[in-house]
This record gives structure tokens, sequence and C-alpha cells, in this order.
């Protein structure tokens, strides 16, 4: 459907916000570029539309403007609305460190670390009211709330405890699309298994059904469609074809599987991301993945790196650093990138892989794992020692001279964020190469960071810093130089491609699902419910439709 049905009415705030809330068969289905892609067609249509995922688990992160912590996923999400990121679009991140243990983050501040069964037996339902409150106020400042759930509602073993999937379409009386992702196979029996596990009221709340990632002629599938249809009694609002080369920022390092598989082609440029079991933010390397002239791969293994013959050697963020620098040493890639750097390839480091490439990481307090220290690769002069207290905060930085390799790196107003538990420490006098000119609203003169002497190595706190065009194609020409390629003239505008990238999604989601049909029912779900049930913690589902 391609006909616009935004109206007055549609546009103009309601006593109780309409809501749609996109729940998958499981994890990875696309639930978040589904939302994503309605957050556009309503902000297009002129809707004041927000979204919202109560609980995300995510080790990419983002820092909004007030310093506080939220999901990538909501960041992108906010983007397509139009909307500048705030935490209660995501009020608990669940940011994982290892051994079935995740940091929890509470209106965007860490409130310390959980195990699964100590946040999921009683921390969950405690963080109930968090939710709720988050929603009583989005729902005074817009009109539509695009609800993202997580995994699948059909997890028995986690229903009790649910404060992200059925339990928020219950408090809202909000409509749900159950998704599939035809792409893995399965999807008819995973549309159809998954409402058999429901119960009837969470089944009702069910209206419709979108097959995701389909590939191919898409009147081939028609009989699957009638086939769900008649045997679910839901209508199916759309197939949604497979969108190759998004260009919006990946929710988490699932991701990184279907990374890999496309990172055969051949570049003049090649840089490899070491990939560690806690790999965060790696949507530090997105911007640099898109420039035509580089490819970005993500190496696990020492044959990896050195099949790679990179350019460059990328060491990322890390929710565990202290366990992920005894990985790359256990596994034989400190001494593989040590070979590297020895050869003339340049180690850039960002947070945590920064905080690696120091002498020596400390963790006295326990705060990310049970190591009181561990040794660093070596490469800068100082020590980093863990705190109680995360700093997150945005920052705006220059680049005076970076002199990186036989060349010059020179930037002014990089916009960035910072996220880490570290405070770094240099054991001799080094080379800062960032001038921190704003934290948040304050203006600073704070340097960050440090360079080798032989300029060859170089390490920040800054999240954020490729995503400049212009830092991001001095890098890429350095190389070039470096390999007697001619240097190329800024390749990319990074803010309008993502804008054409949300542009893009919206028309294609627009042209596959029943936009008619689905406001249609979400203006019915509004005017059905008259108010919304507070309905606090309670044990289990069926408690909580008793209490309603």
């Amino acid at each position: 459907m391609t006909e616009d049905i935004s109206n007055d009415e549609n546009k103009t705030m309601v006593a109780r916000p309409q809501t749609v809330m996109l729940m998958g068969t499981s994890s990875h289905v696309g639930k978040s570029i589904l939302a994503t892609a309605l957050c556009r067609i309503f902000h297009q249509w002129g809707r004041r539309v927000v979204p919202f995922k109560a609980q995300n688990m995510a080790l990419n992160s983002y820092v909004t403007k007030d310093g506080l912590e939220m999901g990538r996923a909501q960041v992108a999400q906010a983007e397509a609305a139009g909307l500048a990121p705030a935490v209660d679009m995501n009020p608990v991140l669940l940011k994982p460190t290892g051994n079935a243990c995740s940091q929890v983050v509470v209106d965007g501040r860490p409130i310390g670390n959980l195990s699964a069964k100590e946040y999921h037996k009683g921390k969950s339902v405690e963080l109930w009211q968090n939710v709720t409150a988050a929603l009583g106020r989005l729902a005074t400042q817009y009109d539509t709330i695009v609800i993202e759930g997580a995994g699948s509602p059909a997890e028995i073993n986690l229903k009790a405890d649910d404060i992200v999937n059925m339990r928020v379409a219950r408090y809202l009386h909000a409509p749900v699309l159950l998704i599939a992702d035809i792409d893995r196979g399965g999807s008819l029996a995973a549309l159809v298994g998954t409402l058999e596990l429901l119960t009837p009221e969470e089944r009702a709340l069910v209206r419709g059904l979108v097959i995701n990632k389909f590939r191919g002629d898409v009147t081939l599938l028609q009989p699957a469609v009638d086939f769900l249809e008649k045997k679910t009694g839901k209508p199916v609002l759309g197939i949604v074809p497979h969108i190759d080369d998004l260009g919006i920022d990946d929710e988490d390092s699932v991701s990184l599987e279907e990374k890999e598989a496309a990172s055969d082609m051949k570049k003049e440029l090649t840089l490899a991301v070491i990939e560690t079991p806690k790999i965060s933010n790696f949507t530090d390397f997105e911007a640099l993945a898109d420039e035509p002239d580089a490819q970005v791969v993500y190496v696990k293994t020492v044959a990896e790196l050195r099949a790679a013959k990179p350019d460059a050697i990328l060491l990322p963020g890390s929710k565990n650093t202290t366990q992920d620098l005894l990985h790359l040493r256990r596994h034989g890639l400190e001494g593989a990138i040590a070979e590297a750097v020895a050869g003339g390839t340049p180690l850039i480091g960002i947070c945590g892989g920064y905080q690696m490439m120091g002498e020596e990481v400390r963790d006295p307090l326990h705060t990310e794992s049970e190591n009181d220290a561990v040794r660093g690769l070596g490469y800068l002069p100082m020590v980093t020692t863990f705190a109680a207290e995360k700093r997150t905060v945005q920052v705006k930085a220059d680049c005076p001279a970076l002199e990186f390799l036989d060349g010059a790196l020179c930037a002014k107003g990089l916009p960035g964020y910072e996220i880490h538990m570290g405070r770094t420490d240099f054991t001799v006098p080094v080379r800062h190469p960032f001038h921190i000119t704003w934290q948040g609203a304050e203006r600073v003169n704070v340097w960050d960071g440090a360079l080798r002497d032989d300029g060859q190595c170089f390490g920040t706190y800054i999240h954020g810093l490729f995503d400049h065009d212009g830092f991001r194609r001095q890098f890429l020409n350095v190389l070039r130089h470096k390999k007697g390629l001619p240097e190329l003239p800024i390749q990319r505008n990074r803010r309008r491609e993502k804008e054409r990238a949300y542009d893009r999604l919206a028309e294609t989601v627009r042209n596959a699902l029943d936009m008619k049909q689905l406001c249609a029912i979400m203006k019915t779900a509004a005017a059905e419910c008259k108010e919304w049930h507070d309905d606090g913690p309670v044990d289990t589902m069926k408690e909580l439709l008793q209490n309603e």
C-alpha cells in the first residue's frame, strides 16, 4: 500500500496515544528494523511518534545529551522518528559481562551486576515501575508509540517475570504484530507454534502476522499466506522483502555473523577489527565499512588476522576488558598483533581497546570481573584502573595535529561520546591526539587519548570518531598513501546517507505492509482502551490477567 492515509485526526494529540507492538517468533527476526521503519513512516505522515523498548539486552549502547545510557536500537528508531534519543525510550538495559551476568542499567544509570537468576527471579519485576513511569511520560508528549518486544513472547521459562513482551502489551492494550524471519526457514511453524503457546488473552492481542526477509517472487508465497490466515485466524499484514545494505546501525554483535559472511569483497584497503567475546560498540566502524575503498573484516583467530593482511588493526570497545585481554593472550592474538605492528601495520584502540594497549588494566573493585589486574599489550605508557562510577557523557573534540604514520590528521568539532568505567593514568608524558572542548553542555579544556612516539599506534576514549566525514577520509588517505595509492576526496556524507537509508527502509516497508489496515487496528485498539492499568509487579501472567 502506497496510499498516504494520514489525516488531521491522526495528527491530533489524543487522550491516550495509539500504539503498535512488534514481537517476534525469536530473536533477530527484524523487530528492530521494522520498528524503525514504522517510526519513519509515521514521522513522514506528521505524527508525533516515539519508539519504546522496556528492556534491551545489548552491548551496543549510546549516551544521550544528558549523559544517560540506552540501547542502540532505540537510537536508530529515534533518529527515524526525527527525535533526539532519550532514555525513556529504553528504561532498562542489560549489558552482558560474562558468566551469565549482566550490568543492569536503569533509567540510564548502572545499578550493579546481576546474574541471570538474580535478575529474572526478583529484580526484573521490581523494575516494572520504571517501565510504566517511562511510558507515562512518553504518553504526555506523543500521539503514537511504536513498541519493540524482545526475543519471543512464548518463552515460558521467562514469562512469569516478563517486563518487555506481553506484560507491556497487556498494560497498554497494544495491538501486536507477530514477526517471523522466513530467510531462516520454518517461519510458518514458528508463527503457528508461537500463537499456540500463548494464552487465549494473549493471542487476542496479536492482531496481525508479518513475514520478514523474503527473497524471490512473493506470489509464490500465497498458498502459505492462505494457510496461515485459515489456521490462525489472524491476517497476514505483509511480506517484507530482504533488504540488503540497510545502512542503519545494528543492535548487537549477533549481526556480526552477517558482516563476516559479506566480508569477502575486495577493496583497496582492509581494516581488521579484533572480534573479542565481549566486543561492544562495533558501530564505531560502520562508517568505515561504508566507504568505497575500505572493507572492514572481523577476525577471531590468528589465521584470520594473518589471512586478512590488514592495512590497519582496530581494537574495539569491550564490556569485560580484562577477560577480553586474556582471551587475546590465550588464543595467540596478542602475538599476531605484535607481529603485524612490528611489520608496520598501525594499531588503533577505542575505549576498551585503548585500555588494552596500555601497560596494565586494574580492577580492584571487581567492577567487570574477578581479575585484580591484567598485564596490557604494552603499546602505550599508561595504566587503567576501573572505578565504581561509570563515565557517560557526550563530547565534542578537536584533533589539532595527529601525526599518524607519515601523515597528519586534523579536524575540528568531532562529535562523540564516552562510556567507560576505567580511569587512565600515564606513566610518562605522552602526546594526546584529541582536545575535548565540550562535555555535555559544559565547555572544557581536556586532552584525550595517547599517541605512540612513532605515530603508528594511538588510542582514545571517544566513540564515534569515524562518523566525522573529514576525519574518516583523512585516516583512510594516510593508509592509501602508505600503499602508494592516490588520495581521494571525501566520498560519503554520513548524516545525509543515514536519512536516505531511513527513507528507503520506510518506502520498502510501506509498500510491503497493509498500512491502511494497520492504522485501523491501532485506532480501534486505542478507542477500546479507556485507561492503562497500573498493575504493579506480579508473579505470573495469569495473575496479571486476573488483576485486570
